[in-house]
């Protein structure tokens, strides 16, 4: 039996739980190919289990991860009396850097943060729940590999997301038993209100 706000012990939250990780990287990968219009192939997660190949230095490609989060301090909690459960809701914030690639670095990051300002390129992310608070400048930062400079181009992309988790087992207290100041004073049954 789960543990509940009676009998003590830790809540786990119930139900669908906010994108993240794998969720994360798919939606990202889709929002750069889509607005930047690079192979979905060439828009790869930063981050691997297993690196791949490297493009060549004549081919554009962007690396696309998460490289922080902060989360909201102060999240909000909603009790819901009927059903017993607590609902955490919060709004934390997360850098997520895309490097570009290749001869065209540039061009695909400066598409890549215009095209991040029209609505309708928002759509699938506030779909998910992420919205964009900022987008940084398109920042030159070359690789030497193999004796070869290739173009690279980072952007900083600052997003917030809402993720909202639901605890069952938070009780309400309906009535307390209130005893008098005085030992052996009088007792009075109040309820309590949420």
């Amino acid at each position: 039996m789960p543990n509940t706000s009676a009998t003590g012990g830790y809540l786990a939250p119930v139900g669908a739980v906010p994108a993240d990780d794998l969720d994360l990287d798919v939606l990202l990968q889709g929002a750069v190919a889509g607005i930047t219009g690079l192979p979905g192939e060439m828009v790869r997660p930063r981050w691997q289990p297993v690196t791949p190949r490297q493009p060549e230095p004549n081919e554009n490609w962007c690396a696309i991860g998460i490289a922080s989060e902060q989360p909201e301090n102060t999240p909000s909690i909603e009790h819901d009396p009927g059903s017993g459960t607590s609902t955490l809701k919060r709004h934390p914030v997360f850098e997520v850097l895309a490097s570009f690639y290749g001869p065209a670095a540039g061009r695909y990051a400066a598409t890549l943060r215009d095209g991040l300002y029209i609505p309708q390129n928002r759509e699938p992310l506030r779909a998910a729940g992420v919205a964009v608070v900022s987008i940084g400048d398109a920042i030159s930062a070359p690789d030497l590999v193999n004796q070869q400079w290739v173009r690279r181009r980072d952007v900083r992309i600052t997003l917030r997301r809402v993720t909202v988790r639901t605890y069952p087992g938070t009780l309400t207290i309906s009535s307390a038993e209130v005893l008098g100041g005085a030992a052996g004073g009088p007792s009075f049954d109040l309820p309590i209100h949420p």
